[in-house]
């Protein structure tokens, strides 16, 4: 395995290989799956999944996360380039290669050659280079495995790239109540607040809602369980109930979307959480029915801080699946 990085001015090269013991001829249906969605080898769901317009092709554009790129050269089972989009910040290529050896394994490489421009001189040492070292290896691991059977030993991702993970990961968006969370929509007959957040759908993630909810509810970040902690000890003093192990119970589910909440004397809410495989979405929608004039007082002062909490809580359920996918796959290999 070779890592290699060289700067000459605003020219960067950086190749990863790793010698595979698999023959050329084993990469041919692995690598035309590329970018779409039986795709074997991209590295999911640790990182942003690569996808692409069309399958792999001459002209197929696409990309991961923000880093975009069209397929400009492919020689099937062995080469495929990809040029850079003008707004990425490089100039130039990233490409797979196959190479046979003599015994009759591979060479399995992966060599970017560009110009950066702009904040991108910056930010490719710092940022873009250890996240992109991290993830080659992530995805070499796979190539190993999807043609061998053999699993490779896991290599831990370095401190430096899961603060950097952690700081870039994807932010719950505020969206509209979709069409397709009917146990929400049809929760009360009369809403007084209705509101929901998104985030995306990783491949290889869960897609079961359940485990979403739970995911959500049964384990919040520190300071979201703080404050409920702190509204249970306060509630009470001015005459509301306090919501106790109960208060996320599940009301309802169907296929796809699982319904919990809980009736009180001030307000009724119910929170749905909603997969979408086709659109690569987990929705969490939040309907409140307020009673009287303390349920009004209570949500007045509650829903302030309410899209902070759910953004957190959705964010975190999503690290965490995806960081249960990954020590599931881990582990796996550790045992193979």
């Amino acid at each position: 395995m070779v890592n290699s990085m060289e700067v000459h001015v605003a020219l960067v090269r950086n190749t990863h290989e790793r010698v595979v013991s698999a023959p050329p001829e084993a990469w041919g249906d692995l690598m035309a799956a590329l970018g779409g969605d039986r795709d074997r080898l991209w590295p999911n769901p640790e990182w942003m999944p690569l996808r692409l317009d069309r399958p792999l092709s001459v002209g197929a554009d696409g990309g991961h996360g923000p880093i975009r790129y069209r397929v400009s050269e492919y020689e099937p089972g062995h080469r495929v380039r990809f040029e850079f989009g003008r707004r990425t910040g490089l100039g130039g290529f990233h490409e797979f290669t196959v190479e046979p050896r003599p015994d009759g394994s591979s060479v399995l490489r992966h060599h970017i050659e560009a110009s950066p421009r702009g904040s991108t001189l910056l930010m490719w040492p710092l940022v873009i280079r250890p996240i992109h070292d991290a993830l080659i290896e992530d995805l070499f691991d796979n190539a190993e495995h999807a043609a061998t059977g053999q699993r490779p030993p896991a290599r831990p991702w370095s401190p430096w790239v899961r603060l950097l993970r952690r700081v870039a990961r994807p932010r719950a968006r505020a969206c509209p109540v979709p069409e397709a969370a009917r146990l929400a929509r049809t929760a009360f007959e009369k809403t007084d607040h209705a509101g929901a957040f998104s985030v995306g759908l990783r491949p290889g993630i869960s897609t079961d809602p359940r485990e979403w909810a739970d995911a959500v509810f049964r384990d919040p970040p520190r300071w979201v369980l703080s404050l409920l902690l702190l509204r249970e000890a306060l509630v009470g003093l001015v005459g509301i109930e306090r919501g106790g192990r109960t208060a996320f119970d599940t009301v309802a589910s169907r296929p796809g979307e699982v319904l919990l909440g809980t009736d009180s004397g001030h307000l009724d809410f119910r929170a749905s959480v909603l997969v979408e495989e086709d659109s690569g979405t987990v929705t969490l929608s939040t309907v409140v029915r307020l009673n009287n004039r303390r349920g009004r007082l209570y949500w007045a002062v509650v829903r302030r801080l309410h899209p902070f909490v759910v953004r957190a809580m959705l964010r975190r359920a999503a690290d965490r699946l995806a960081e249960r996918a990954r020590t599931a796959r881990i582990g796996a290999r550790a045992q193979g």
